[in-house]
């Protein structure tokens, strides 16, 4: 009796453990199905979830036939196939499998960074084993792939590897031209030839490239230019040798510091002197432009052969950037005459973040007797035909309202296909128009919403279309023109969105909030999912603030969206509020009235915002939050220091603190120079007010950031020291202005942000 009644009990015991197991289990699967909807940090950064696909990259062929781009492969694992999209069947076709760009004596294929086609496409042009050179991958190999023959040929095999840049071909196909150590070098395929045509290159005579603050600040990398006829190659030349290098010291890589030294032009010092010229391709002496002036106070940040191949056509900058002359240059004699001048009050834009380069809209047409420009002369952004002698200007858009960015040019049919919002500036729509100047525009983009950028095929039958809005991951579709239909989804990013669909959460609220004197500033809040308007809720403001950047956009924010939703769901409203002086298109006043008084009007307008939004029945008008990243990390320093009767948290990550530490192109663009306007720099400084400290305040900085110095978090920090303010700081070893290299770099910083809001103004619903 007793063995059977332990043998039952045991029976039952088993059962027991059976049962709370499979309980276990299902109750386990309905937790994980319940907080799909809920975020963590790890979950965000760790998981790969929230990261978007890539689409590209796309090269529309010649003739407007197709496209080419890039796909991995199903035959060779690792590799990448170079695929033809034929709009009218749509269909694809393999044109290179991956298993033919297998170098001799290699296993794998070479992976394709990016590429170009030979006029007619016999050639194509692969540009891999990238490597970095200031923010962005410009040296790396080239490779030569012969579509008749099949064959593969390295391009510049006598350099060093990953060393070349810029390599293109010539406009015939025959030669290809590039740049090792800051000399162009041509390379005839035939023959297999290589003649150098520069010998001067150095660490400071930098020939067909750039030093790091024309790359940094006139978004200009490739720095030559094949002529029409490809007997010459027009180039840019800096002599760097008067710059005054700066120091960062890497103490981790090794037993020893290694000192990194980077020419720097810091604001008021001394330039690069920059020249260009023009030289045979076969070899022989170069013929310098006869440009006026100092060449170290003035700047050529554009310049294209001038629709024939006899002269150049450049822009001649001067260093307040606020006179722009553009200039045709003899290839013969270097003779130069100025054909158009270009003023402004504050400053003119020749490189925009939203992808609009007006300078480089210098398309010539009616065989070189005329070019086309963008202009803010009648206080908006807006096209004009120039004529050769610049006699005759005419508009080609006009009214008021911003053209933001042209997409095509189709001088066949004489219509101009370009980016506008004219009602709604968070917003991109794509316009056409009457490249005469007498039609109204006219709207091809079919929805109401969102952002909107266009790929357009030469003869403007068809475009690459992606579309976004705030809370929408991208999808990149094959459109016809101009009805806009849809013909086929090429990337939908469908994992994403089904992850961000899962979500717990509300939609995303754009709103204008009225600041006084007629103005009102656009902005986007994100509310907790589980929102009760009876309660008061703290708020984060995302903050950037300077002419370089709008954050008040309907387009997907991608893990930083994520990141907010994460602390919406902890109980905090997410915000953001351009002020005036963001480049949003709402006209040259708006973009432009910050002019020598950057870190003055900027923090100003947000503190303003932030007020009348903590008037708002469900904020907590003691628990606002501030923080943003380089500019952004200033306009950070700015609200705490500034207004600390306002804000109660701030976090500032790679913030600019002291004015006259920056760049000489970007901050005498906005500023002038310290000499001319030394209160400017001073009240626009945020070590100026660090006494105010009252706040919680979390700096943050890379010690190897070669755009905003290390040196100016250090400065500040002296500044708290002095007035024993107290602050808490994180510096991140070596890395960049990104703050991204390294093993887990990224988790921690967004983990430290979030620890620190959380710990410093916790979410408590009130």
């Amino acid at each position: 009796m007793n063995f059977f009644y332990k043998l039952n009990n045991m029976q039952n015991f088993r059962r027991l453990i059976i049962c709370t197991l499979i309980f276990c289990l299902f109750s386990y699967s309905f937790s994980q199905e319940s907080d799909r909807g809920l975020l963590t940090i790890d979950r965000i950064f760790n998981s790969y979830e929230f990261y978007p696909e890539f689409y590209g990259p796309v090269k529309w062929l010649e003739d407007g036939s197709g496209f080419t781009t890039v796909e991995y492969s199903s035959a060779v694992p690792g590799g990448q196939d170079l695929v033809k999209y034929d709009p009218l069947a749509r269909k694809t076709s393999v044109l290179i499998s991956a298993s033919e760009l297998i170098p001799a004596g290699n296993d794998m294929p070479l992976e394709i960074s990016n590429y170009s086609w030979s006029a007619g496409g016999k050639n194509l042009l692969i540009f891999t084993n990238t490597a970095r050179v200031w923010r962005y991958n410009t040296r790396g190999d080239y490779w030569i792939f012969d579509t008749a023959t099949r064959q593969l040929k390295q391009a510049g095999s006598f350099a060093d590897t990953s060393t070349l840049m810029f390599a293109k071909f010539s406009p015939d196909g025959g030669r290809v031209a590039y740049v090792v150590k800051n000399d162009i070098y041509v390379e005839s395929l035939l023959e297999g030839t290589i003649t150098r045509l520069t010998s001067d290159g150095s660490n400071t005579i930098i020939n067909g490239n750039f030093d790091w603050v024309y790359e940094e600040e006139f978004i200009i990398y490739d720095g030559f230019r094949w002529s029409p006829d490809g007997k010459s190659i027009a180039y840019w030349q800096l002599d760097a040798s008067g710059i005054r290098e700066f120091y960062m010291i890497n103490n981790t890589d090794s037993l020893y510091p290694r000192i990194i030294t980077i020419p720097y032009p810091k604001v008021g010092e001394t330039l690069s002197a920059c020249r260009v010229g023009v030289i045979p391709a076969s070899g022989g002496e170069t013929v310098w432009m006869k440009t006026p002036g100092d060449p170290r106070n003035n700047y050529i940040p554009r310049m294209e052969w001038a629709g024939n191949s006899e002269a150049i056509a450049f822009q001649y900058l001067n260093r307040f950037q606020n006179t722009n002359q553009v200039m045709l240059g003899d290839k013969l004699t270097g003779e130069v005459r100025t054909i158009l001048t270009e003023t402004d009050e504050a400053w003119l834009d020749v490189s925009l973040p939203d992808g609009l380069v007006p300078g480089e809209i210098m398309k010539w047409i009616a065989g070189g007797n005329y070019f086309y420009w963008i202009s803010e002369r009648s206080g908006w952004r807006h096209m004009y035909m120039v004529s050769r002698d610049g006699k005759e200007i005419r508009p080609i858009t006009s009214g008021n309202w911003d053209l933001i960015s042209v997409c095509r040019i189709d001088e066949k049919n004489g219509l101009l296909y370009f980016i506008s919002s004219p009602e709604n500036p968070t917003q991109r729509f794509l316009y056409r128009t009457k490249l005469a100047g007498d039609g109204k525009p006219e709207l091809l983009t079919p929805q109401n919403n969102g952002y909107h950028d266009y790929d357009i095929s030469p003869d403007a039958k068809w475009a690459i279309h992606t579309w976004s809005d705030f809370e929408t991951p991208e999808t990149v579709e094959l459109i016809n023109l101009p009805k806009h239909n849809s013909l086929s989804i090429l990337s939908d990013n469908g994992r994403l969105k089904d992850a961000v669909k899962e979500l717990k959460r509300q939609p995303v609220e754009f709103f204008r909030v009225d600041i006084g004197d007629g103005i009102k500033l656009d902005g986007w809040m994100l509310k907790p999912y589980d929102f009760d308007a009876s309660k008061k809720y703290p708020v984060l403001f995302y903050v950037y603030g300077e002419p370089w950047g709008q954050t008040v956009l309907d387009q997907f924010g991608s893990l930083h969206y994520i990141w907010y939703l994460m602390l919406t769901q902890q109980g905090y409203i997410v915000m953001s509020v351009d002020n005036r002086g963001t480049p949003a298109p709402r006209g040259r006043e708006w973009r432009k009235c910050v002019y020598k008084q950057i870190g003055v009007l900027a923090p100003s307008e947000q503190a303003k915002a932030a007020m009348k939004i903590s008037e708002w029945d469900f904020i907590d008008k003691d628990r606002l939050a501030i923080w943003g990243w380089s500019g952004g990390g200033g306009m950070t320093l700015h609200a705490l220091l500034q207004y600390p009767e306002i804000y109660n948290t701030g976090i500032a990550v790679a913030s600019v603190p002291d004015l006259s530490l920056y760049d000489a192109i970007y901050q005498e663009r906005y500023m002038q120079t310290p000499q001319t306007n030394p209160e400017g720099y001073k009240n626009g400084s945020p070590t100026t007010y660090a006494e105010n400290l009252k706040g919680n305040l979390l700096i943050i900085h890379g010690t190897g950031d070669d755009n905003v110095h290390y040196q100016g978090m250090e400065k500040l920090i002296n500044e708290f020291i002095k007035y024993n303010r107290q602050f808490t700081m994180m510096a991140y070893p070596n890395r960049s202005h990104g703050i991204y290299e390294g093993e887990g770099t990224t988790m921690h910083l967004y983990t430290l942000i979030t620890n620190y809001l959380m710990e410093h103004m916790p979410a408590e619903v009130k």
